[in-house]
């Protein structure tokens, strides 16, 4: 009787370990049968028509800077203009001293009358080519001589602008300096370098748009005004000088420019900025593109063009009507199965 209970007992046990057994194995199986896949959002994409543009930066420069400075050293008598004071084309700018002025407009006198002597005589028979000839050219020498003191006494402006330096004052000697220096700033120009790429999508004429550090978002108008016609052999870049009216004055010499250049129009791909993604250690962008068909994504580099807004020009990367990914980047790899909640 002893022995039939233990015998039964071990059978019981022997039962009990293999359901236990088994239950541990289907929990296990359970368990490795659910697969939690990471959730995206993600969104298609469309081609559209796109302003083409492109944004390079430079220094306003003045139209024209004369520098105003007589051509011999002399004793300057007044001068009538100050910094930032506005002259027209041929104003009185400096006044300088005319001792050798009076001077060389009596030689200039005398000449006068030994030529018109000379030249009466002449016509008579009373006096030679060669002596004409002389008296003539003495007579145009001193003439050249006191026009040339004339202009470097009176310094006259060449152009309209405004005063932006002043290197002497009344009563000091010239020694090589400008007096004054005159700019023309209606209008100014920019003189900005071009990638080559772009030499032949530019014309003279093209209309521009500028941002100034120095008023923010302002939009200031213009057009390209000069298109160099080489291409620098070491830079791969040529010169190309926009001009702005400037009729109001506010934009000055000095300021940095953001130039932006309108150059057409293209269709292209316009995805989420929200989509575009970083690889580290190198400027390349990126993009996880949905597959619905198998719920899995591939990775797609991509070459942005524009951005506009909270979007991006895509010129290669995600064709029209794909979709791409916008939220839950992170630990997605090229192929993974995902989970599209949205």
């Amino acid at each position: 009787m002893k022995k039939i209970f233990l015998k039964s007992v071990f059978v019981l046990a022997a039962v009990s370990m293999v359901s236990c057994g088994s239950k541990q194995a289907e929990k296990q199986n359970t368990e490795e049968e659910v697969v939690v896949l990471p959730k995206i959002e993600a969104q298609a994409v469309a081609s559209r028509v796109v302003s083409q543009e492109a944004t390079f930066t430079g220094t306003v420069e003045a139209q024209v800077v004369n520098n105003i400075a007589p051509q011999q050293p002399l004793r300057i008598k007044s001068i009538r203009y100050d910094v930032g004071d506005h002259v027209k084309k041929g104003d009185l700018l400096v006044q300088l001293d005319n001792a050798s002025l009076v001077q060389a407009k009596a030689q200039l006198d005398n000449a006068k009358k030994e030529y018109e002597r000379t030249n009466e005589l002449y016509e008579f028979g009373g006096a030679s080519k060669s002596e004409w000839d002389a008296r003539r050219l003495q007579y145009e020498v001193a003439q050249t001589a006191y026009n040339n003191l004339v202009e470097n006494t009176t310094l006259i402006s060449p152009i309209s602008g405004v005063v932006t330096a002043r290197n002497y004052d009344n009563g000091d000697m010239y020694a090589g300096q400008p007096v004054l220096v005159v700019a023309q700033i209606r209008p100014v120009k920019i003189m900005i370098n071009i990638s080559e790429p772009f030499f032949g999508k530019l014309k003279k004429g093209m209309p521009v748009f500028i941002t100034l550090d120095a008023y923010g978002d302002e939009v200031f108008k213009g057009k390209i005004a000069r298109i160099y016609p080489t291409i620098d052999q070491t830079t791969h870049t040529f010169r190309v000088e926009v001009s702005i009216p400037n009729n109001n004055e506010r934009v000055r010499p000095g300021m940095f420019a953001r130039v932006t250049l309108p150059y057409g129009k293209q269709n292209n791909v316009v995805i989420p900025d929200r989509a575009v993604q970083k690889l580290m250690g190198s400027g390349d962008r990126y993009v996880f593109v949905y597959n619905p068909a198998d719920s899995t994504v591939r990775y797609s580099k991509v070459e942005l063009g524009r951005r506009l807004d909270s979007e991006f020009e895509v010129y290669s990367g995600v064709e029209d009507g794909e979709i791409v990914v916008t939220k839950g980047h992170m630990g997605l790899t090229n192929g993974a199965k995902v989970e599209l909640v949205k």
